[in-house]
Order: C-alpha cells, then sequence, then structure tokens
C-alpha cells in the first residue's frame, strides 16, 4: 500500500511540474466566446412553457375543482400532480418536482356564495427567475379570466344575481428568490459550467502529452499500474478546481450577496463526485485522442456545450426537445445545478438531495472505471 502511494504521489508531481509549465489552460478561455455563440444560436429557447405545477385543493368542491382544471388546461401550466398538505408543495419545491403550486384554501366556494373573494395562493418558486417571472404573469392573468367565469357560473347555478357575487382574491407570491434577481440564479450554475469546462478540457490533453513527449512508452514499462495512474493524474486537478470552487463560492456571497443557506457538507460531497465524474470524461478523451490539437477540441465542445445547454444553467430543461432531455441525463452537470441551487437558495441539505449526489457517485466510480480500460487498451 505504502508503494502505491509513493507511485501516485510520483505521478500527481509530475502532473503539478506539467501544469506549472503550461500556459495553454488560461489561453482556452479565449476560445469560449465562439462556442458560446454557436449555442445560442442553434441550441438556445428562452421561451417558457409547460412549467411543472402541482395543484392543492383544500376547499374540495365543484367550484374549487372547476377553478384548479383551468390551470390544468392551460398551455403554460403542466400540472405534474397534487398534494394534499401545505407542507408537501415545500418538500416538492426542495426537490425540483415542480416550479409552481396553487393552493386553494378552505372555503373558498362559501365565499363566493357570499358575494365575497375565495382566497387562492399561488406560490411560485422563485430560484428561476426567467420562468417565476413569467408564472407570477400568466397566473394573474388567468385569475383575472376566471375572475368573473367561474363566479358567474357558479352564481347562476344557484339561481342568484350574478352582479352581487364576489371574486376570487389570489395572494401570489415568490420564494427563494423573492426579488428575482439573476445573479442569485447564475452565479451558482455559472460554478458548474466552469468547472467543467477546466477540468475536462484540461485532463483531456494529460495523456495525449505524454505521447507527445515520448515519455508514454516509460509509463506503459513502469511498475505503475493503470489504476493508480489515473488517480496521480486527476488529484492536481481536483486540487484546482476545489480553489476554483472555493473562489466562486466566495465571491458569490461576498461580491454579488447571494445567500449560502444550505449545508456546506452536501455542497462539498456534490463537488467532490462532480469534479471526480468531470475528470474522467476527460480522462477517457484523452485515452482515444490522436493528437493534443483534437483532445483539446474536443475537450472544450464536451465541456461547454453539455454545461451550458443541457445543465439548466441558463434556462429550463423542459423547454428543451425531449431528446435533448434524455441526453442530459448523461452529463455530470444536470446533476450538480440541482445541488447548487438548492443548497445555495433552497437551503437543501444530503436528505433532499441524496440522488443527485448518488448520481453522481455513481457517474464517478463508472467514468473512472471505463477511463482505465480506455488506457490500458490504448496501451496495449
Amino acid at each position: 500500500m505504502r508503494a502505491a502511494f509513493r507511485r501516485i504521489d510520483a505521478i500527481a508531481r509530475k502532473e503539478f511540474i506539467h501544469i506549472r509549465r503550461d500556459p495553454r489552460m488560461l489561453i482556452a478561455v479565449l476560445v469560449m466566446p465562439v462556442a458560446q455563440l454557436l449555442l445560442f444560436a442553434y441550441a438556445i429557447s428562452f421561451d417558457v412553457s409547460d412549467v411543472p405545477t402541482v395543484l392543492l385543493d383544500a376547499d374540495m368542491t365543484a367550484a374549487s375543482r372547476e377553478y384548479l382544471a383551468s390551470y390544468e388546461r392551460s398551455d403554460f401550466f403542466d400540472v405534474v400532480g397534487r398534494v394534499d398538505s401545505p407542507a408537501e408543495i415545500d418538500d416538492v419545491f426542495d426537490r425540483s418536482e415542480a416550479r409552481i403550486a396553487v393552493w386553494v384554501a378552505p372555503g373558498f366556494a362559501r365565499a363566493l356564495e357570499r358575494g365575497e373573494d375565495g382566497k387562492v395562493s399561488v406560490l411560485i418558486d422563485g430560484s428561476e427567475p426567467n420562468s417565476a417571472q413569467l408564472g407570477q404573469t400568466y397566473a394573474l392573468a388567468l385569475n383575472q379570466q376566471l375572475d368573473r367565469e367561474i363566479a358567474v357560473e357558479w352564481v347562476r347555478a344557484k339561481g342568484q344575481d350574478p352582479e352581487a357575487m364576489g371574486g376570487i382574491g389570489a395572494n401570489v407570491r415568490t420564494w427563494y428568490n423573492p426579488e428575482r434577481r439573476s445573479a442569485d440564479f447564475l452565479v451558482p450554475g455559472l460554478m458548474v459550467v466552469i468547472i467543467m469546462i477546466v477540468t475536462i478540457q484540461q485532463t483531456a490533453v494529460t495523456l495525449v502529452k505524454e505521447r507527445d513527449q515520448g515519455t508514454f512508452e516509460q509509463v506503459v514499462v513502469s511498475p505503475i499500474r493503470r489504476s493508480e495512474l489515473m488517480v496521480g493524474k486527476v488529484l492536481p486537478w481536483m486540487a484546482i478546481a476545489f480553489v476554483d470552487i472555493i473562489a466562486i463560492t466566495l465571491i458569490a456571497i461576498t461580491l454579488f450577496g447571494i445567500p449560502l443557506r444550505g449545508d456546506v457538507f452536501t455542497l462539498g460531497v456534490g463537488a467532490l463526485f462532480f469534479v471526480l465524474g468531470c475528470l474522467s470524461i476527460g480522462l477517457m478523451i484523452s485515452a482515444r485522442a490522436s493528437s493534443a490539437e483534437v483532445a483539446n477540441l474536443t475537450g472544450l465542445m464536451v465541456g461547454f456545450l453539455p454545461g451550458f445547454m443541457l445543465s439548466g444553467f441558463a434556462f429550463p430543461l423542459n423547454s428543451i426537445p425531449r431528446f435533448l432531455q434524455v441526453i442530459s441525463y448523461l452529463f455530470p452537470g444536470r446533476y450538480m445545478v440541482t445541488i447548487t441551487r438548492s443548497v445555495f437558495l433552497k437551503g437543501a441539505s444530503i436528505d433532499v438531495l441524496w440522488p443527485q449526489v448518488a448520481a453522481l457517485a455513481l457517474y464517478a466510480t463508472v467514468g473512472l472505471a471505463l477511463a482505465t480500460v480506455l488506457y490500458a487498451r490504448r496501451a496495449r
């Protein structure tokens, strides 16, 4: 075991020396505007539709059912389920299973019969400002339209004068990000994009450099094992990635005033598996790339495009085509964006985010194993 640690330490120190001597790590960020331009031109849509919505009917009357049915008929609201208590709304929001919750209070129908306002609450997840703002606008517009339609139909059924009836009083509130600031939404996701680009692109050329510098054969014939080589290669980039994560977190809190409401331990564990998953992608690219240029370009495209387009960083994933939503599960950025935003804005902890953390842990394990197998085949 001690000999294994010495071999891993030797590889890690060697990699640190290569990093210190390579200025291209800083130049790589200059290519980002070009890739970003292509991304905006071909892949991004800011149209928000089918926003996941849950319904809570605490009145259980014909009037309340008819009112909630209007949300099910809407093209904007996608009713994904119903809850039985206000506490379940908070749980659904924490798990990012819905972004809007419509709550009809008890006494809704009786209030309409007495000519008073029926109480309705529309709760909006403000961790995504674009959907929150549009959700508030659509909810208010829908309630204004239904204010007269539902009430008139209900009062006429009772044989009363529609002019003497009450209306619907909708109380719309935004949770987690009441001011709907874009910085609160973008910075936690930006952390994920930056880490994906740095780790994947730079690790993608690490094994190619061994071949270009003529040290690949020496590594192959050395007593070091393939798994030890992989660990030694990823350790320096793990250290750099965590320095970036700490720096971005401090800047987010101090400069942008973004609250860190959740569990730092959950953020750290998620970041650990996320970084390992990204490093495994870079090592797989490096094991198969024919040259440093190919590895560099492939690493940039694989790191930037999925990180920006398929992670939920810039826009909701439910607004992109279905097949792209399925593909997004193949990249670690999707899970990490949920973790960062939930920890920063929602105060979530491991008991809520364990599915995302577990997915990243599985991703990192499988990815590093595949990278080791690909490197062994290349060595043979």
